[in-house]
Order: structure tokens, then C-alpha cells, then sequence
């Protein structure tokens, strides 16, 4: 609903910089303005049959289809026309055109974001889940290992509180908290304030924990080099099929909780393959946040990552030293 209603433009707070206002318009029409520190920003219009659109890194939008759950004759289904969502009062065409205005300006952000992380060779992931999940306790150990080898910084998003973010500062590592109020996302506008918030790790990770929802961060771009989607094993092995936007969106899938599987029942196999039904160039990994099972899989997936960032920083760098000599 993100992308049709907007909500995402609810009482933003960052932490260390006050509120700006922010004017909106409802579906009766009405308009009005309130404390605001982030606009969400579009893609191309969803047009039917054509699927979901996403965007990769370089800019490029396209569509493609994937397989949904069998859906019975006695279900309704408000997910099926051009929008891909429904909202009451409000025609499809009017929800695309006021999708491709929110999620339009998001990407610009998101742009902006990812050229300057680029210029610092900052890897900077999405921590995207459900609540529960357990993405604050894999940060927190990810941080304890990798603190000292490299800089690292967090960016935390929930509704409410700095709980999480205290929870990293204990680690040594500096994070900066935004409250989303009623949103229930971070978009890119709301990470490029932080960004000039929080000493950036150049060289290094930035880790942005997303607010916990598999819904609504799907569409929005922050700028990142990837979405990391975490799926504990007490969720259900068909996560990936009931909420496909984010699976597909996902460039690596991290199965938390190992160390409950003899407790709950969890295919891990079976949830693999829904989520490659989804995505099949889904990269997954398997750890347990609390025990350490999997974390050097972890680590080095990290690391490839960050090699990968640095490098094309490096090649952009020659290619400019060569128009100099050239010039």
C-alpha cells in the first residue's frame, strides 16, 4: 500500500536534526502538511501483464512475471489488476500514477545515495525482514567480528524508539536511529539525511536495518548494493511465496535460527525452492546469530562483496586518470 497511499510519509524523526514539513494529498483530495524528514521516491507504470518491475544498480528498469500460489475459487484477490494493489475510492490508473510520482522521486534519492557511496567505496547492504526475525542479533554479532578489520557504521529504522540502535552502539560501532512514525519503511530521502548524519565508513560496510515489514521496503530503493532478506525458521517455510515482491527484490537470503530447527517445523530445502521459484539467482545461506553456525559463510560473502565495491571504484578511478592524461 506504500506506493498507492504514501504512508511512508508519516512523523519521520532522525536522530540529531529536527523535522521538516512535508505536504500531502489523500485520496478525497484533501491536502495538508506535517513534520517530515523524508519524501518516499518511481519506476516505470505497471501496466497489466506485464508483471513486476524492479530496477538494478545501474538505473535500468525492466519487468518480468513470476509464479504466484495457486489461488482457490473461494479467495478474493485484490492484488491482480495494473496496480498490483487496490485501494478504496481510487481507480487502478490513479493508483499507478500516484505509484510512479512517490516511487519517481524515491529513485532520485536512491541515485544520489548510491553515487556517493560509490565514491567512497562503501558496500551498504538492506536488511529487509519480517519482525523477529532476528536481523538485530545477526547485526550485532556481525559487528563484533568485523569490528577492528573494517569501518563500519549502521543506519537503524523502526516506527518507534532507539532500542535497536543501542543495541549496536554497544558494540563499539556507531549507528544513527530513524523513527518512521506510522511509516513502515525507510526510504532513499530518509537514508541520504542519515547519511549526512553518521560518519561514513569509507572503505567499509554500512549496514541499514530496515523497519521490520516484507512488504512495503520491496519497492524502495535506498541506494544500496543489495537487499539481504532474513527468514528465521520459526516463520514458516513458505515465506518466500507469501510475500514474492520481497524474495524477488532480495539479492542474498539468510535462514536465521539454525538452532531451533529440532523445535519447529521448518524444510529448509523446501524453503530454498520457494524461494528460487521466485528468484532463481537467489544466493542463501543458512546461519544461526546466536550459536555462530554459518557466520564465515556470512563474513566471506561480505567480503566478496566489499572486494567487488572497491574494485569498481578502482577501475572508475583509472578510467577518469586516463580522460586526464587523454585531455
Amino acid at each position: 500500500m506504500c506506493t498507492v497511499c504514501g504512508c511512508g510519509a508519516g512523523d519521520t524523526r532522525i536522530e540529531g536534526q529536527p523535522p521538516h514539513e512535508h505536504e500531502h494529498e489523500h485520496a478525497d483530495g484533501t491536502r495538508h502538511s506535517h513534520p517530515h524528514a523524508g519524501e518516499p521516491h518511481a519506476r516505470p507504470p505497471a501496466t497489466a501483464g506485464q508483471g513486476h518491475w524492479h530496477q538494478h544498480a545501474d538505473g535500468s528498469w525492466h519487468s518480468h512475471t513470476h509464479d504466484h500460489p495457486y489461488v482457490p475459487a473461494n479467495t478474493l484477490h485484490y492484488g491482480q489488476g495494473p496496480a498490483g494493489a487496490h485501494a478504496p475510492g481510487l481507480s487502478q490508473a490513479r493508483m499507478v500514477r500516484i505509484e510512479q510520482d512517490i516511487l519517481g522521486k524515491n529513485d532520485a534519492y536512491a541515485r544520489d545515495n548510491r553515487e556517493h557511496l560509490a565514491r567512497h567505496a562503501i558496500l551498504a547492504l538492506n536488511l529487509v525482514s519480517s519482525p523477529g526475525s532476528g536481523k538485530t542479533a545477526l547485526l550485532t554479532r556481525t559487528l563484533t567480528a568485523l569490528k577492528g578489520r573494517l569501518p563500519l557504521a549502521v543506519i537503524e529504522g523502526d516506527q518507534e524508539t532507539a532500542f535497536d540502535a543501542d543495541r549496536i552502539r554497544a558494540t563499539g560501532v556507531p549507528a544513527l536511529q530513524i523513527n518512521t512514525g506510522k511509516g513502515c519503511h525507510l526510504d532513499a530521502h530518509m537514508v541520504g539525511q542519515a547519511l549526512t548524519q553518521i560518519a561514513l565508513p569509507a572503505g567499509g560496510i554500512l549496514f541499514i536495518e530496515n523497519v521490520g515489514n516484507l512488504v512495503c521496503p520491496a519497492a524502495f530503493d535506498l541506494g544500496e548494493a543489495a537487499k539481504v532478506a532474513i527468514l528465521s525458521v520459526t516463520e514458516g517455510a513458505d515465506k518466500p511465496l507469501k510475500y514474492p515482491d520481497m524474495f524477488h527484490a532480495a539479492r542474498l537470503m539468510i535462514i536465521n535460527k539454525l538452532d531451533l530447527l529440532p523445535y519447529v517445523d521448518f524444510d529448509v530445502d523446501q524453503a530454498i525452492a520457494y524461494a528460487r521459484r521466485i528468484n532463481p539467482q537467489l544466493q542463501v545461506l543458512t546461519v544461526s546469530a546466536t550459536r555462530g553456525d554459518g557466520f564465515d559463510a556470512w563474513l566471506a560473502w561480505l567480503d566478496t562483496e566489499l572486494g567487488a565495491v572497491k574494485q569498481t571504484r578502482i577501475d572508475s578511478l583509472e578510467r577518469e586518470l586516463a580522460q586526464l592524461r587523454g585531455a
